[in-house]
């Protein structure tokens, strides 16, 4: 049943997806996490919301314009039950801003395959890192994916390792033109700390380490089938999933360094972890085998939902 249609790109996926996002959004803020808003902060939660569903449709057009995947909707269902397994990042604006535009960031250079307006895609992901940092700090760590990109892509041209820098340049300009419009100059020195914030309260609960701990080596599992699949494919699709399995790493490590109260980055690294997923269930050839995978797949999330919500 799942399968047949989440299987097909059809538009009843997306309402779906992004119907159960909504109700889901709501459900963790207001009886998850007891959040309680004024009209102004509700306002503003609306505007996150949209950018969290419009996240879904960036995530199908990464996966379809490049052809990362089959043409299935599998990434996006992937995408949103991840969001079941970690209720907390919804509640974390600054994740839902930073994995938006690390998205836009990572679909520019995926892009770059084609060969075209080399300059112009590692520019823009370049300044689309560089806002997302506004949101994290350590976001900035995203910086190696363009370089990484350059290097799979065209390294020989030296224009291509300096466009970065011109990026950031123009980022920092702009930005220090807003600040001082808004009167808050200060805002740049007092943001990028760069401090380490890991909370070991968090990981000491065996409930957080273990979801963090499975996610991890579940995403690793099913990347390294991914590539092994991959292994009689062309270049461009093998530099491909490397560019997403080092988005997966850094978000990771980003994770690890930012993790404290009320800060819940582990969105950063759910699209490349959606991405190998889908990989793994196209890889299964038999198609009740298939279908017991995704019925696990979904299943599984509701149950660690509901443990946790048990055991609190």
């Amino acid at each position: 049943m799942i399968s047949i249609i989440f299987g097909k790109t059809k538009p009843i996926n997306y309402i779906i997806v992004l119907s159960f996002l909504f109700i889901f959004y709501w459900f963790v803020n207001f009886f998850l996490f007891y959040k309680i808003f004024s009209p102004e902060q509700l306002l503003a939660q609306v505007l996150i919301l949209a950018v969290l569903l419009f996240s879904i449709f960036v995530v199908n057009f990464i996966v379809k314009r490049n052809k990362v995947t089959g043409t299935n909707s599998f990434t996006i269902l992937f995408y949103a039950l991840l969001a079941v397994v970690f209720p907390e990042t919804l509640v974390d604006s600054n994740a839902i801003l930073c994995s938006f535009f690390l998205l836009l960031a990572t679909r520019r250079l995926i892009s770059i395959r084609s060969l075209k307006n080399i300059k112009f895609k590692i520019f823009d992901a370049t300044l689309w890192i560089l806002v997302s940092s506004l949101f994290y700090d350590w976001a900035l760590l995203y910086l190696i994916l363009v370089f990484a990109a350059i290097y799979f892509y065209e390294p020989k041209n030296i224009r291509n390792w300096l466009v970065p820098f011109a990026a950031f340049v123009t980022v920092l300009m702009i930005t220090k033109c807003v600040l001082i419009l808004a009167n808050n100059e200060g805002f740049l020195a007092e943001h990028y700390r760069l401090g380490l914030s890991f909370d070991t309260d968090y990981f000491s609960y065996w409930g957080h380490s273990a979801k963090i701990i499975c996610f991890a080596l579940g995403t690793f599992l099913a990347g390294l089938l991914a590539f092994l699949k991959l292994g009689k494919s062309g270049m461009g699709k093998v530099v491909t999933m490397r560019l997403i399995a080092l988005t997966f790493v850094i978000g990771l490590l980003l994770n690890l360094l930012k993790l404290s109260d009320n800060v819940y980055p582990i969105m950063v690294t759910f699209f490349p972890s959606a991405v190998f997923m889908t990989k793994y269930i196209e890889s299964i050839r038999k198609a009740n085998i298939r279908e017991i995978m995704l019925i696990t797949a979904v299943a599984i999330p509701f149950l660690v939902l509901f443990a946790s919500i048990a055991i609190k």
